[in-house]
């Protein structure tokens, strides 16, 4: 293998440096950049349909409910007008829908008969649609939308306007699961969230996660059944070996100078620590793109010189997940946010304040695109890697007090994802707080005993507030789910 490696040196180590040389001049530039070409993936395929009877059927004393005989207009009412409603929601899924990953597949005619109903269900079966996103604009129509319920076993998403029911909203769509039930006035934000979530799920299915371990001694397969998401598994010697093969460029000397510039201190780090970080960074650009991953997780505490801190950073705002010490459930998080909420997230070491109850969370590897790859870049210093020698270089990212921060974590073997939510205090100076580089500290909300949410090791925080759609991720796709959100 090491012959296969060196072999391929030239091409590998040729496509990292242009990529870095890439990402040099975006981070000069301050503009968001693809690390490297993305695979193709199939957008997410949404079946939907609106349901309500024209007001002519109306008329004529033809609609399929008990309300007929009296041309009677149930509620919403007969000045609703669901032709135009139905135009404004479909215009507002044009623009919430151009950003995603989604092709809709919408009726133009509002269905209002069994037979449609019918026609509709054989549909769906023949050709089973990743999502159903069911649009029901007439109170007396919710039950004619329980067969599809029963016919489809997918994530549904079921819009119900506010005053298109009457008295308690059906059970059914209330506890139904798999279902996202959206009663409301014109609530966009649900209406993203659901399909967002599916967005995120279908993209996850076409992704691929590398892991690099330095307990294997060949490469190795594995799955994830609940994203249907493939993992591939290769000893830690391929970086090393990547890594010691890259040499230095002037596109990487100049990312690593801006990394410097751009820093409002550094401190106890020699120029080898710079040149050490962008060497890792084109490894592992070059280590993804020979394995066509998506997503990278690297057993990384004893590389020495060559912890890829800074590239995990860059990574992850520009959202190519990038998971410290080989933890499967913490990369697997990453990449969910990132395809979720669209925006790099910090995977750290949980700690506790217990005298005040706030949430403490410690790393090197934090993002300095808190809020998303088109963002802004955080105020940043720059310090040595907390725990051995040698000084590898790692940055301190100065959280924003006062925003909002989500805190989440998906367990594979407990089909469970966690899902906190609070505002951001501070970033801790150290001394005198400990830990890692970047620190943040936050109040989360209504909980008693923070010790209470403790999600394990390597949970993930984000800057923002997404526990809404952590929790309609679970609701659709039947997570357990422990949240304050």
């Amino acid at each position: 293998m090491t012959h296969e490696l060196n072999r391929r040196t030239f091409m590998i180590s040729s496509a990292a440096l242009m990529a870095s040389g890439m990402l040099a001049r975006a981070h000069a530039a301050d503009t968001p950049t693809l690390l490297a070409a993305p695979r193709v993936k199939n957008p997410a395929r949404v079946r939907g349909a609106f349901f309500y009877p024209p007001k002519e059927v109306v008329l004529e004393g033809k609609c399929e409910d008990s309300w007929s005989k009296h041309q009677w207009f149930t509620w919403p009412g007969n000045q609703f007008q669901p032709e135009a409603q139905q135009a404004v929601f479909e215009q507002r899924l044009a623009d919430m829908t151009r950003g995603l990953s989604i092709a809709l597949e919408l009726d133009r005619a509002p269905i209002y008969t069994d037979a449609g109903i019918q026609a509709f269900i054989a549909d769906i079966t023949a050709n089973k649609p990743d999502a159903l996103l069911l649009f029901n604009f007439w109170n007396s129509f919710s039950a004619k939308i329980v067969p599809i319920l029963d016919a489809y076993d997918g994530p549904i998403i079921l819009y119900h306007p506010l005053g298109a029911n009457h008295q308690l909203p059906p059970e059914r769509f209330r506890t139904e699961k798999g279902l996202q039930y959206i009663h409301s006035i014109e609530h966009w934000d649900a209406l993203e969230r659901g399909l967002r979530a599916v967005h995120a799920k279908t993209r996850m299915a076409q992704s691929r996660l590398l892991r690099v371990s330095g307990r294997l001694e060949r490469e190795a397969d594995d799955h994830v059944e609940f994203f249907k998401l493939p993992v591939h598994g290769v000893p830690a010697g391929y970086f090393n070996d990547l890594y010691d093969a890259t040499p230095i460029t002037p596109e990487m000397k100049r990312l690593a100078a801006t990394v410097r510039r751009r820093a409002t201190k550094t401190t106890d780090l020699e120029e080898n620590a710079f040149l050490d970080a962008v060497r890792a960074h084109a490894a592992v650009l070059a280590l993804m793109d020979k394995y066509d991953a998506d997503a990278i997780t690297i057993e990384c505490l004893f590389l020495k010189h060559r912890k890829p801190c800074l590239s995990f950073s860059i990574n992850n705002g520009a959202l190519v997940p990038c998971g410290c010490e080989n933890d499967l459930n913490a990369s697997l998080t990453l990449m969910l946010g990132a395809n979720l909420f669209g925006r790099g997230g910090f995977q750290h070491n949980p700690e506790f304040d217990t005298e005040e109850n706030l949430y403490f969370a410690s790393h090197c590897t934090c993002t300095t695109k808190l809020h998303g790859p088109d963002g802004n870049n955080a105020r940043y210093a720059l310090r040595p890697f907390f725990h051995q020698m040698p000084k590898t270089l790692a940055l301190d990212v100065d959280w924003p007090a006062g925003e909002r921060i989500t805190l989440a974590k998906y367990h594979r073997d407990e089909n469970r994802l966690d899902a906190w939510c609070g505002d951001i205090i501070d970033s801790p100076k150290c001394p005198p707080s400990g830990g890692c580089a970047t620190r943040v500290l936050a109040r989360m909300d209504n909980v008693d005993d923070i010790c209470s949410i403790y999600p394990g090791p390597h949970p993930v925080v984000w800057c923002g507030d997404f526990g809404r759609h952590a929790k309609t991720f679970a609701q659709l796709y039947q997570l357990e789910l422990r949240t304050n959100c």
